[in-house]
């Protein structure tokens, strides 16, 4: 069984860029997270695809259903690859938090593997769920390429995977807003093609990168 995988990232929203935590929260896309999606769905164009698979959260649809335009499919929608609960943390920046939860935050930027955020999911609740979603694909679209637009932390989950490494190293990846990645499982080995490309962004205002 083989599946190649088009992972992004959804657009941005006014949150990334005040670098607030939206967890499961719905926040919508901002007008450089338009600008973005409709760039990367330009991009992609040619790229054939079985799927198009969106988190259940609108700055993952949006992003998709851009993705989806003129092709004929319907964007899909999975909870499996809906962005971590970050539970009290969720409508903070990453400097409240850094004030109200000393240590957990430091538990978490350190230890992320072993932390549970107040409220939140673990690591490893996203793992398996993310890991459930990827297997129904598999199964799904043998020897096709899927496109999947979900979220920060899991689209992270998914590059470790394929890269077979923990969930420790997590801060070691970087993913951008519309960030595509591409991945390919099979059922020996699996490889990383590409990660966070961002060529799709040239032209657009350089805070939409963040």
């Amino acid at each position: 069984m083989s599946l190649r995988l088009v992972l992004l990232r959804h657009a941005e929203t006014d949150w990334n860029r005040e670098r607030r935590y939206q967890g499961v929260l719905d926040i919508g896309l901002s007008e450089t997270g338009r600008a973005q999606a409709v760039s990367a769905a330009r991009l992609l164009a040619p790229r054939p695809f079985a799927a198009v698979v969106s988190s259940p959260l609108s700055r993952a649809r949006s992003t998709a259903e851009a993705i989806a335009a003129g092709r004929g499919l319907t964007v899909r929608v999975d909870g499996a690859f809906s962005e971590m609960g970050f539970g009290t943390w969720e409508g903070l920046t990453i400097d409240e938090v850094r004030a109200q939860f000393p240590d957990a935050a430091r538990a978490f930027r350190e230890t992320p593997h072993a932390t549970r955020v107040p409220g939140g999911e673990s690591l490893d609740e996203v793992r398996d769920r993310a890991l459930r979603g990827l297997a129904r694909l598999r199964a799904e679209h043998e020897g096709e390429t899927v496109c999947v637009v979900s979220h920060g932390v899991t689209a992270r989950v998914l590059i470790l995977e394929a890269l077979g490494l923990g969930l420790d190293r997590v801060w070691s990846l970087h993913v951008s807003p519309t960030g595509i990645s591409e991945l390919e499982f099979r059922d020996d080995w699996s490889a990383v093609h590409r990660m966070n490309s961002l060529v799709h962004l040239d032209g657009l205002p350089a805070a939409g990168r963040g």
